[in-house]
């Protein structure tokens, strides 16, 4: 009888299942965001599949560091999940000093979408692809005017990169936000933008804006006419926002994998790729090292860029 106490009492303490909890998602921006409605659309489908509910938290500030700092010291154990994006994680910590180190105190989970930009102009330049603006840049440098978004922002990093790899110069003009920009651009007071896609939609549908160029490796599905700006001759240009989960470092690996595979089912359902495509974004998913290899891509590129260029926070 002792002997049998013994044994029982000897045994190994088994871990909880996961999740044994409700999750928490924290999203480093405010609420009707970009990141925060990625968020929303899929933590619904997760906390159906994993039988748990996925309350999001929105932290936001200073470009995202503040709530990206909270899930950096969040526990380890899965059931915080944070929001990454390319602000948090591969520009700002590049600019500003920030509390959290972005490549050693998460684990990549799953990258979510990437939003391209598009870059647009006044019609009345008539100019009508990248080409032509290249060559128009280098016959008057400094005379095309871009509407820009801040410094550091995906499209300023967006100007610069193209700036570099054309060999242009081009004039900045500073506006406060993206629809003050584009207002800018239509009213003829600046020449072009880059912009997310769903902003300008409306003004591409009513020809009062022209779009020449997208950001990423591939087309979008909602401007099919509109070709890449690496496939307009210059290859490798590649410019786009993303939205990814990553955990606390600590996260156990078999964790990290059952999350990335519960958020890979619910970006395959047609439904959820149909939305996503809707609001500007191209759904991903793929493994945790899909994630890991863009953000240390980015940090590297980005790092030689604003090098290079010489930017600095605003």
């Amino acid at each position: 009888m002792f002997a049998g106490l013994f044994a029982f009492g000897a045994a190994p303490t088994q871990a909880q299942p996961f999740p044994s909890k409700p999750i928490r998602l924290i999203v480093p921006y405010t609420p009707g965001a970009g990141g925060d409605i990625v968020s929303r659309v899929l933590a619904e489908k997760l906390g159906a599949s994993l039988g748990q509910p996925i309350v999001v938290e929105n932290k936001g500030g200073a470009s995202g560091a503040i709530g990206t700092a909270a899930g950096a010291t969040a526990p380890a154990d899965g059931h915080t999940w944070i929001l990454g994006a390319d602000p948090a994680f591969t520009i700002n910590p590049l600019l500003r000093k920030v509390p959290y180190d972005p490549l050693k105190d998460f684990a990549p989970v799953v990258l979510l979408t990437k939003v391209p930009l598009v870059l647009v102009i006044n019609p009345a330049l008539g100019i009508n692809n990248i080409r032509e603006l290249v060559a128009d840049a280098k016959k008057n440098p400094g005379k095309l005017t871009v509407a820009s978004l801040g410094s550091g922002s995906n499209a300023h990093l967006a100007v610069e990169l193209l700036n570099s790899m054309a060999g242009i110069k081009t004039l900045l003009v500073p506006f406060k936000g993206q629809a003050e920009a584009l207002i800018g651009v239509i009213g003829g007071t600046t020449d072009l933008t880059f912009s997310s896609i769903g902003s300008v939609m409306p003004h591409l549908k009513s020809g009062k804006l022209k779009a020449i160029g997208i950001t990423t490796d591939q087309r979008f599905e909602g401007l099919p006419d509109v070709p890449t700006i690496a496939e307009s001759g210059f290859p490798g240009f590649e410019v786009s926002a993303w939205h990814g989960i990553v955990v606390p470092a600590e996260t156990p690996r078999d964790i990290v994998v059952r999350i990335n595979q519960e958020f890979g089912k619910a970006l395959a359902q047609p439904d959820i790729a149909a939305r996503l495509t809707g609001l500007g974004y191209l759904p991903v998913g793929g493994g945790p090292e899909n994630l890991e290899r863009l953000l240390k891509r980015d940090t590297e590129k980005w790092a030689k860029l604003i090098r290079e260029v010489g930017i600095t926070a605003d």
